[in-house]
């Protein structure tokens, strides 16, 4: 079995990366976490990596000051150089342009701490509590232009209990994002999802 290569991109601690990386640690899992990547140097999850013994890149976003494509220019590229095939995001805090999505359409997805379509953005927890959310949780998706809107690939929901905070609603939807973004990454690896479900268009027979 051929293993794809997969990138996970951080700005953090990068607990999703762990639960990639160790998801990757099986025999028959057909991806390879082969490289970590922050947009910050100080990023905890980048030690993380390397105690695995995961390759790790910087490509820190602020020297490029204000100019978003020449610093997306350097991250595709440390991506390419790296022989990439595929790209998680996992708490990683830069909102990316259409020319990058589409360098890496079909091949992208993201991890999102809600049940998209709901609560898009940020403060997700926040916002569920606050409207009186019976049911809460966390979705994968590929990434596409805009914000949070990509096909949904894995979806998996808890209750919202009566007494929660954010950080306790947080604490049981993070364990679900541990179990369903290795379950997404798998799929795409495998072929059994790709880029025509990452533009909405219907697989071919």
């Amino acid at each position: 079995m051929t293993r794809k290569r997969a990138a996970v991109l951080i700005s953090g601690r990068g607990s999703n990366m762990t639960a990639l990386i160790e998801a990757a640690e099986a025999d028959d899992y057909p991806a390879e976490v082969a490289l970590v990547v922050s947009n910050r140097p100080d990023a905890t999850g980048l030690e993380r990596a390397r105690d695995a013994g995961i390759p790790t890149a910087v490509v820190d976003h602020a020297p490029f000051g204000e100019d978003r494509a020449a610093f997306e220019r350097a991250l595709d590229a440390t991506l390419r150089e790296h022989r990439i095939d595929l790209v998680c995001l996992a708490g990683f805090m830069r909102l990316l342009s259409p020319w990058f999505v589409s360098r890496w359409s079909g091949r992208m997805l993201n991890i999102h701490p809600a049940l998209l379509p709901q609560f898009k953005g940020l403060h997700t927890h926040r916002r569920a509590l606050e409207a009186g959310a019976k049911q809460h949780g966390a979705t994968v998706h590929f990434v596409v232009p805009e914000m949070d809107a990509g096909p949904i690939v894995e979806q998996e929901s808890v209750a919202v209990r009566e007494g929660d905070t954010e950080a306790t609603l947080a604490a049981r939807v993070l364990e679900i994002e541990h179990r369903i973004y290795p379950r997404a990454l798998r799929a795409l690896a495998e072929g059994k999802i790709g880029p025509a479900a990452a533009t909405g268009q219907a697989p071919a027979d």
